[in-house]
């Protein structure tokens, strides 16, 4: 069995964001040379995410509503966690999203249903975040 490890840097401007990363992480897969296995993906920061989902701006402006109504940015105040941060709603959206994807290798390809793409999801952005691409298979 082989193993491939790499990681995908981001820095989004603004505070929220969806990437399509699907690109890279088939990029990653292909660069690993596995032809059959599973592929991991997962932010390595506490205020991100990676989520499977559609590609679709309505969408994704969805998700933002949606995600504020859980849990609003503001008042600040309203969050325990916000003494010298202000990002505890990002913590919350990342909860909601998801951490990671599992997306199985079929003939040196990534096996996905109709529609579905990787993203990556910022929620606390401006600044430099990674997320690991791992992959096991032959």
């Amino acid at each position: 069995m082989k193993s491939y490890r790499k990681e995908l840097w981001f820095e989004v401007r603004g505070r929220r964001a969806f990437l399509n990363i699907t690109q890279q992480v088939d990029d990653c897969l292909h660069e690993s040379g596995i032809r059959e296995g599973l592929l991991l993906c997962n932010a390595m920061h506490i205020t991100s995410s990676v989520f499977i989902n559609d590609n679709e701006s309505g969408l994704h402006q969805d998700f933002e509503v949606w995600l504020e109504k859980l849990a609003p940015e503001k008042p600040y105040s309203q969050y325990r966690h916000n003494g010298g941060e202000d990002n505890a709603d990002a913590h919350l959206k990342r909860t909601i999203m998801g951490r990671e994807v599992v997306v199985a290798v079929t003939g040196g390809n990534l096996d996905f249903g109709p529609w579905e793409q990787i993203f990556y999801g910022e929620f606390d952005g401006n600044r430099r975040k990674r997320v690991l691409v791992k992959i096991i298979g032959e």
